[in-house]
């Protein structure tokens, strides 16, 4: 953990941590905590009757998870170990849903064992294997959504149609288990608005069915697919206006319908920056042009914290950090530092020449980075190390005493904004940002 005297960007921060680095070149995430605050910040001013639950598949980085428990947040969790993770970090099972329609038996008695009653279905089996199993559970019935404009799509795979979403609720009042809501979700990534509220309609004709037949629906989940790279900040706003004016027109704030959604990338997406070193190089000519071209080899790969180019449809941008005094670019690819010939994160990019040692900046790379990365060839990916101001440290420790009931928290954020809030974090959250001490101390101030 780094705690600056004054305001750091990820960039700057980086910089002045390879300067301490002298011959180690492992790659590492500068991760900005003071943004996954500010994020926080703008959900509950931009959409305040959603209460996000963090996707903890997005990144399950037990830091941010820490954090966002202390702001107040709720989880979305899809399986047994990261419910197991939130709770272990002392999160309470009513802040959780678990939200995954398809769902190991062993984890629905999990989930039972450990008091998380709210979960997904969308299919007639899961709905009978959930009734076997943990009868008493609060059943969410998912929706499939036109996720056409996503990133990521997901109603191939999972969602009820509207006709089978009724028959469901009608097969769940024949066998007398509890549906409390509906949920959706409309692709991660999701490009247009539109699509968050044709699907809140759509929720809310379902609901009125539910209701009719004698249910209580009171739980409206819209899911995830919220922007957070940086410059997406307008198309965020844009989200949430259209969101807001779609629950307005048919979720009255009568208190009769409690509202979450599941960001993930959202949080994270641009709090995390990714350091690498350039390992080695080949200089090429290319047979048609006669142009001189580039293969750059760095120390983090599609195996590591770049899987998200494989998984995520993600084309991760590099910035060099040394500054080239040429202005001449070259075709060049980047590869990563496995035997495997897929190992690619760039296959055609105009770039200055490098040289063996020069490290490249990867912005935007919170999102379904770490959580999935793994060690082939036992080359490690990655490792996080967490900077915030002093300033922002202060606010945050004065926003959040233990005395404090939750209502309060969220007041305080209210009062705060994304320009007084920069960079905090409390003293009770010492012992678990303490894990990556620089140069053997345990907070660096710089």
């Amino acid at each position: 953990m780094v705690i600056t005297q004054g305001q750091y960007t990820a960039e700057e921060f980086i910089q002045k941590k390879i300067e301490l680095l002298k011959d180690e070149v492992e790659p590492f995430f500068a991760v900005d905590l003071e943004d996954v605050c500010n994020k926080h910040i703008r959900w509950i001013t931009s959409m305040p009757r959603v209460k996000p639950h963090y996707a903890v598949k997005c990144n399950d980085d037990v830091n941010v998870i820490k954090l966002l428990a202390y702001l107040g947040a709720g989880f979305d969790c899809a399986s047994k170990g990261e419910m197991k993770k939130v709770m272990d970090l002392g999160v309470s099972a009513d802040r959780i849903i678990y939200a995954n329609p398809c769902k190991q038996s062993s984890y629905i008695r999990y989930a039972e064992e450990c008091g998380v009653e709210t979960m997904t279905f969308d299919n007639e089996q899961e709905l009978l294997k959930i009734k076997q199993i943990y009868p008493s559970a609060k059943l969410v019935l998912r929706l499939v959504t036109d996720d056409s404009n996503a990133v990521c799509r997901f109603s191939m795979k999972f969602g009820a149609d509207m006709k089978t979403a009724c028959r469901l609720i009608e097969k769940a009042k024949d066998i007398d288990m509890e549906i409390v809501g509906v949920s959706f979700h409309c692709g991660s990534g999701q490009m247009t608005s539109k699509a968050f509220v044709d699907a809140i309609q759509n929720a809310r004709t379902i609901m009125n069915y539910g209701n009719k037949l004698g249910f209580t629906m009171n739980l409206l989940d819209i899911g995830g697919g919220y922007p957070g790279n940086t410059g997406t900040e307008d198309y965020f706003a844009e989200i949430a206006a259209a969101v807001n004016q779609a629950i307005d027109n048919h979720f009255p704030d009568d208190g009769s319908v409690r509202i979450i959604a599941e960001p993930g990338r959202y949080y994270v997406a641009s709090a995390y920056s990714l350091a690498t070193n350039v390992i080695a190089s080949r200089d090429m000519i290319d047979n048609e042009t006669g142009d001189e071209k580039y293969m750059y080899y760095i120390n983090d790969g599609v195996y590591g914290s770049f899987n998200c180019v494989l998984y995520d449809h993600y084309v991760p941008e590099p910035c060099l950090l040394a500054k080239n005094e040429s202005n001449e670019k070259f075709t060049s690819s980047i590869w990563g530092p496995t035997c495997d010939g897929l190992d690619c994160i760039q296959t055609s990019i105009k770039m200055p020449k490098l040289v063996i040692g020069d490290w490249i900046l990867w912005k935007n790379m919170g999102a379904y980075t770490i959580s999935a990365a793994v060690q082939f060839n036992g080359l490690p990916y990655g490792k996080p190390i967490y900077f915030m101001s002093k300033q922002f440290w202060d606010t945050i420790k004065e926003a959040y005493q233990p005395p404090r009931r939750k209502s309060q928290y969220d007041a305080q954020l209210m009062r705060l904004n994304s320009t007084d809030c920069s960079n905090e974090i409390e003293d009770d959250m010492l012992p678990w940002i303490l894990e990556d001490p620089i140069e053997e101390t345990p907070v660096v101030t710089i």
